[in-house]
């Protein structure tokens, strides 16, 4: 079998020859060449992850009209190894009255709910970790380690600031998993299968054109999910301090910190495996599975880099606000968005492509537009209620004859 075409099995049996020769059990060579498997993925992610620091620094001090690093080796390259370097040898303390245990295995399971999710992604037809037949769903319960990190964060610092910043971002975090988990099954009813590799192999057509308002809906709730501006209620400097780690310092802090820009790097990933074809573009992947690799990782970092444009430029939003945009927007729309496009693949089933394509894009539109024209006449009569409320208890008109009286 040629290297080129299936890498991950040409040397997986290499190297079962050579662990058999030197006398090793079938069974521990599969276990050791596993565990080889998941620590170059590893070691892959963290690099990936030191880049991705540079990266969003780069691409903020352009919005920002700034250069960025420039001064630590050629475009400020070597900039995020200094940083990583100040981070280890930094004091690493744990505040009084802390609950030490749960204090230091936070910031592990942050890093650790974003590694776990590289486990299903299809990086190519033949590379990747697990081809799991309920990959959906594995998304939506592996996020919520990360929720789980972020509460026992501000549970155990034994501070006020960190406590109320845990509880908003994990009130935030699982109001969005609703509108989420809704969307990622019209994906499923494309394909037929929630395993990422299937909604993968069944676009032939993106689903971002069948289910265009299913796009926008998913990318809202991953920013929630996430964690990040507009969403980024759990670091409000101004209310919080920092939020949920403001006690963490050093390497602890910034496994919160790298774990944050991998995880919106993989909902990237994700966003274009769900809606925009994955790995595959014009047959590349039938070429080679490494340029399937290049085509996964660039369409992430067009969603990664969608992502920082929409935190660089809008403002933080009040959680009332949020969670009300939630309950009362978001969620009934991904259900509606859900159940018609259940009903339209139903009735659109066995007619011709173009009919079903267009079938469906124009049903998405269609409730898209609703839902946003209920939403606006919804905001125009909240306005003019409050702008009544406001309005003085007499006209410029009646005071003036008032006082000529």
């Amino acid at each position: 079998m040629n290297f080129w075409n299936d890498p991950l099995k040409v040397a997986a049996d290499w190297l079962m020859g050579i662990f058999t020769g030197w006398g090793m059990p079938e069974v521990f060579a599969q276990i050791l060449i596993g565990f080889l498997g998941v620590f170059l993925l590893i070691s892959v992610l963290m690099v990936l992850d030191i880049f991705l620091v540079w990266i969003e620094r780069k691409v903020v001090a352009r919005f920002q009209d700034r250069l960025g690093p420039n001064r630590v080796g050629p475009f400020g390259l070597i900039q995020p190894f200094a940083d990583i370097i100040k981070l280890l040898i930094k004091e690493d303390f744990t505040p009084g009255g802390a609950d030490k245990v749960v204090y230091n295995i936070a910031p592990m399971l942050s890093m650790m709910s974003v590694l776990i999710l590289w486990a299903i992604v299809p990086l190519a037809p033949v590379i990747l970790s697990v081809d799991l037949n309920v990959g959906a769903l594995y998304l939506i319960a592996a996020g919520a380690i990360g929720t789980l990190s972020i509460i026992m964060a501000g549970w155990s610092s034994n501070n006020k600031y960190a406590l109320i910043g845990a509880f908003r971002q994990v009130a935030v975090m699982i109001s969005f998993e609703v509108p989420m988990l809704a969307v990622l099954l019209i994906p499923t009813i494309f394909a037929g299968s929630m395993g990422l590799n299937a909604i993968v192999q069944a676009q032939d057509v993106w689903f971002v054109i069948l289910a265009p308002a299913a796009a926008i809906v998913f990318l809202i709730a991953a920013i929630a999910e996430l964690g990040r501006a507009p969403f980024d209620l759990s670091e409000g400097e101004s209310e919080l301090v920092s939020g949920y780690n403001i006690e963490y310092a050093g390497m602890k802090f910034g496994m919160f910190y790298a774990g944050e820009l991998l995880h919106a790097f993989t909902f990237g990933g994700f966003w274009a495996i769900m809606f925009f074809g994955g790995y595959r573009f014009f047959g590349l992947e039938k070429v080679s599975p490494f340029l399937a690799v290049a085509v996964m990782l660039f369409k992430a970092m067009l969603g990664y880099w969608v992502i920082m444009w929409i935190k660089y430029t809008m403002m933080r939003i009040r959680i009332d606000h949020m969670l009300a945009f939630n309950w009362k927007f978001l969620t009934p729309l991904a259900f509606t968005l859900l159940m018609v496009t259940a009903l339209m693949n139903a009735i659109l089933a066995g007619t011709p492509s173009w009919l079903y394509v267009t079938g469906m894009f124009l049903s998405s539109i269609l409730v898209g537009w609703i839902a946003l024209e209920i939403a606006r006449n919804y905001s125009r009569r909240e306005r003019e209620r409050v702008e009544g409320l406001k309005k003085p208890a007499m006209t410029e008109v009646e005071r003036v004859a008032k006082a000529q009286h």
